[in-house]
């Protein structure tokens, strides 16, 4: 993997296992501050469904993380594009869904990172 699109993997894996945090132990006490248009009862009442969806984020960063140790070169970046296209998925239906940020804290970063991946790929 080249370094640019290594260091932009790792951004992402980085962001989604935050992301895990954050949704996993943090929803009642910051989600209200980081989500303020969605209704008090959800972070009331919602932290079950919020560490479940913590939980797929912490999937998503581990599968990027693995990337890093797969010794072939094709692989790798076949690994790494998966679980791209998987946040870049959650980033488009969250952005329809939830909020827009979305799109900023998941389909831009995933997008970066898939460009970076297959313009500047290395040769196998």
């Amino acid at each position: 993997m080249h370094l640019i699109a290594r260091i932009l993997v790792a951004l992402n894996a980085i962001i989604h296992a935050y992301i895990a945090w954050f949704e996993m132990t943090a929803w009642s006490s910051a989600g209200p501050r980081v989500f303020p248009n969605l209704p008090a009862v959800l972070f009331e009442h919602g932290g079950a469904m919020a560490a479940n969806q913590g939980l797929y984020n912490g999937f998503l960063a581990a599968g990027l993380i693995w990337s890093f140790f797969i010794k072939d070169v094709r692989w790798q970046r076949n690994v790494a594009t998966c679980f791209l296209i998987f946040i870049a998925i959650a980033g488009i239906y969250g952005a329809y869904t939830v909020s827009l940020t979305t799109l900023y804290a998941q389909l831009a970063p995933a997008s970066l990172a898939l460009a970076a991946l297959w313009g500047l790929r290395s040769k196998p």
